[in-house]
């Protein structure tokens, strides 16, 4: 997997002060996407261990609230392995940080449907985020006021209470 950046105090991606990895490779290619430099799958530098210690060090003072996965695209199959694997990683190192992660695919047209198809990485992965922001930006519905998302079909999700429960429980405005 290559990423395009870490951004060690971001504020746009989730509340409080995170730490960010924009991981590179995107196949939805959203019109007026802000990022759209990371659709390429080589684009930005390979994600190694020090790439993952640089992360989880940014990660240790009490002041960051926790980590936000974006791109490109988290949920690539050829992202999954090592987005997994850092998530797994900061739960045993970190488990007090909160997971966000913002994917355009659909958490019920496509998450769900992995999983029952038997992504195991899949249900991995999504049984660790807190937070899932769904849906491809769509230009025509860009919404500068909403809080962490750039349109309104996107939605922020909590994930473990849509999990216990079986539908999706969204979170209320920040």
């Amino acid at each position: 997997m290559n990423y395009a950046k870490v951004k060690k105090t971001d504020v746009a991606n989730g509340p409080g002060i995170r730490v960010s990895l924009f991981v590179s490779g995107c196949s939805h290619h959203c019109k007026g996407c802000f990022n759209s430099e990371t659709w390429d799958f080589h684009y930005g530098q390979r994600y190694t261990e020090e790439t993952e210690r640089e992360i989880l060090e940014a990660l240790k003072p009490e002041y960051i609230r926790g980590l936000s996965l974006l791109g490109g695209e988290p949920w690539e199959p050829e992202n999954r392995p090592e987005v997994l694997a850092l998530v797994k990683k900061v739960r045993a190192t970190c488990p007090n940080k909160d997971i966000w992660c913002y994917t355009g695919y659909d958490y019920e047209r496509d998450l769900l449907r992995w999983i029952d198809e038997g992504s195991t990485e899949a249900a991995e992965l999504l049984d660790r985020i807190d937070v899932l922001v769904d849906g491809p930006f769509i230009e025509e519905r860009k919404n500068l006021k909403l809080a962490f998302r750039g349109s309104d079909n996107q939605r922020l999700i909590d994930v473990p209470a849509s999990l216990r429960e079986g539908r999706v429980v969204e979170k209320a405005e920040w």
